[in-house]
């Protein structure tokens, strides 16, 4: 896959091997996994299984998470992108997913916010998408805070593998 966003401060890119460090760096911080419903990562090698999933979504599905760079210091900071979710999830299936996370260093200065702006423009401008959905944890202000600030509405709360959540949505305008 060879498309790349960019805004002012980030390169938003397909995910790659060499990303593993990096990557494995977030997922190992327990803080990272606090809402997430799932444990921090302990070993490497499943960033290299993650990788390897993302990038057989790009082959499938056309689009998947891509790596956020910070162009400043060409440092991956995390990851954000669209997903497009085939299991049933809220009641829903084959839909795209908008998501976004960071190294704990790089939280509270934007880049989400940055990130997320530049997947929903792109998905409702390039990919026609017609709705784009995503969920958070209740008590998770920050992604609740950027998924509003983005334009994405809260439907309704649900309960996500017994954990609760808010469902979002937002209709692509431009159709």
């Amino acid at each position: 896959m060879n498309l790349i966003l960019e805004t002012e401060r980030l390169v938003l890119r397909p995910m790659q091997v060499e990303d593993a460090e990096a990557l494995f760096e977030m997922d190992r911080n327990p803080n990272v996994h606090l809402y997430l419903g799932n444990e921090p990562l302990t070993n490497i090698e499943e960033c290299y299984g993650y990788i390897k999933s993302i990038q057989n979504q790009y082959i499938q599905n056309g689009i998947g998470r891509f790596v956020i760079v910070l162009k400043e210091t060409n440092e991956v900071i995390g990851w954000a992108g669209l997903k497009f979710i085939t299991e049933e999830e809220n009641g829903h299936n084959n839909f795209y997913d908008i998501g976004y996370r960071l190294q704990e260093k790089h939280w509270r200065k934007g880049y989400a916010l940055e990130a997320a702006t530049a997947w929903l423009d792109y998905a409702f401008t390039e990919m026609k998408i017609p709705k784009i959905y995503a969920s958070a944890h209740v008590d998770n202000i920050g992604s609740n805070t950027i998924l509003k600030q983005i334009g994405l509405y809260q439907k309704e709360q649900y309960l996500e593998n017994e954990i609760p959540c808010y469902w979002y949505q937002l209709k692509n305008k431009k159709e």
